[in-house]
């Protein structure tokens, strides 16, 4: 599927920069928070992953935070015991989806 094929009404996508200066879209698969914690996260699969059916599709995981409509800040997760919390929250999304 070429880029101009992917439907971004499937998914929405955002834009990133990334550290390196390169810009790279990627479909939002979920926003989510953990428990005992007021910070949200979101779940990103580059578009370009979606549109390679050969490519295993990389999950991207970031903390979100929104002050406005238009204001949205994604930041690394750092940390060890923040990252498993995370990916055992979405894997039971997952799971819950099934």
């Amino acid at each position: 599927m070429s880029e101009d094929q992917y439907q971004e009404d499937e998914m929405p996508v955002i834009h990133l920069e990334l550290d390196n200066g390169q810009e790279e879209d990627c479909a939002v698969v979920t926003i989510f928070g953990i428990d005992d914690s007021d910070q949200d996260y979101i779940a990103l699969v580059p578009v370009q992953d979606l549109e390679d059916e050969e490519t295993e599709s990389r999950l991207l995981l970031y903390r979100f935070t929104q002050s406005s409509e238009d204001d949205v800040r994604l930041d690394n997760i750092e940390d060890d015991d923040e990252y498993n919390a995370v990916t055992a929250a979405f894997d039971a999304l997952l799971e819950d989806d099934e």
